[in-house]
């Protein structure tokens, strides 16, 4: 392995503890303005220190980030097909290697989509982006999309499609929790990150998923909606991240997100004081 394609890996998997947290903010990408993320640079920048890579698409990255902060980038690559279309499968390249260089990212991101209609497509364009890729020392992130069939998150169908992925020569791989997780990470000989997925009921349930996980096996998470659609944005973050680096259990990451909530809604009550009128101020008028 090239020694710039290393340095790049080491931004997004921390070569202290070989873990990393990745922000997913991509979601507009086939999901259009999503709940709480409808004007990303206002989602994005009070996340952007405590997460070691931002995975997004070339435009929220131009529009939306600020270019001076030096956060990892994993660019999306991959798309073509909306949620309201008939199959979110029908994927292609986007956006070309020169343009990642040029936006001096870290990683690139493509969907694959195993025993999906346009499973070919993806599974090639994969090995093409790899290919590609590898030329200028850039590593692939291949995420294991299931389109609208949630049903296939099982260890059986997710080992086959991290594997996959894998022998593909991806570099690393984004996929589901499920039972038996452990038998996914297993067989896969490239770090594998969990996705968080659609936002979960509670906060113990996100930091059950990524204790588990992590116990599993897995390199990191990737999360999106089970951050920043969250009241406590910043907190939620911030309690993941102690799982992921500090091994923090279920119960210490939820004191610490409890605390920061707490701090922050005391913050919030004494600024709403400072700017109401005092009642001398009212009489004058």
């Amino acid at each position: 392995m090239d020694w710039g394609l290393k340095n790049r890996l080491a931004k997004i998997i921390k070569p202290q503890n070989r873990r990393g947290v990745m922000l997913a903010v991509d979601h507009g990408y086939f999901l259009g303005p999503t709940e709480r993320l409808e004007v990303p640079r206002k989602t994005i920048a009070p996340l952007l220190p405590f997460a070691d890579s931002l995975m997004l698409t070339r435009g929220v990255l131009r529009t939306s980030v600020d270019a001076n902060f030096p956060v990892p980038v994993v660019l999306r690559v991959s798309g073509g097909a909306s949620i309201i279309g008939k199959d979110l499968s029908n994927e292609s390249i986007t956006t070309s290697v020169k343009e990642a260089i040029r936006l001096n990212v870290s990683a690139l991101a493509m969907s694959i989509f195993i025993g999906a209609p346009h499973e070919h497509e993806s599974l090639v364009s994969l090995g093409n982006l790899v290919n590609e890729g590898e030329e200028y020392g850039i590593p692939v992130l291949a995420v294991t999309a299931v389109g609208k069939e949630l049903e296939k998150r099982d260890a059986r169908y997710l080992g086959l499609a991290c594997r996959m992925a894998a022998e593909f020569g991806a570099h690393l791989v984004k996929t589901y929790y499920c039972e038996n997780f452990e038998k996914v990470v297993t067989a896969c000989p490239v770090p594998v990150i969990i996705a968080g997925g659609p936002k979960l009921a509670t906060e113990l349930d996100v930091f059950n998923l990524t204790h588990d996980a992590l116990q599993a096996g897995a390199a990191g998470v990737d999360m999106g909606r089970n951050i920043w659609q969250n009241d406590h944005p910043v907190a939620m973050i911030k309690a993941v991240r102690a799982i992921v680096h500090q091994k923090a259990t279920v119960k210490e990451a939820n004191e610490i997100f409890l605390k920061i909530k707490s701090e922050s809604s005391q913050n919030k009550d004494q600024l709403q004081q400072k700017s109401k009128p005092t009642q001398k101020s009212k009489s004058k008028k």
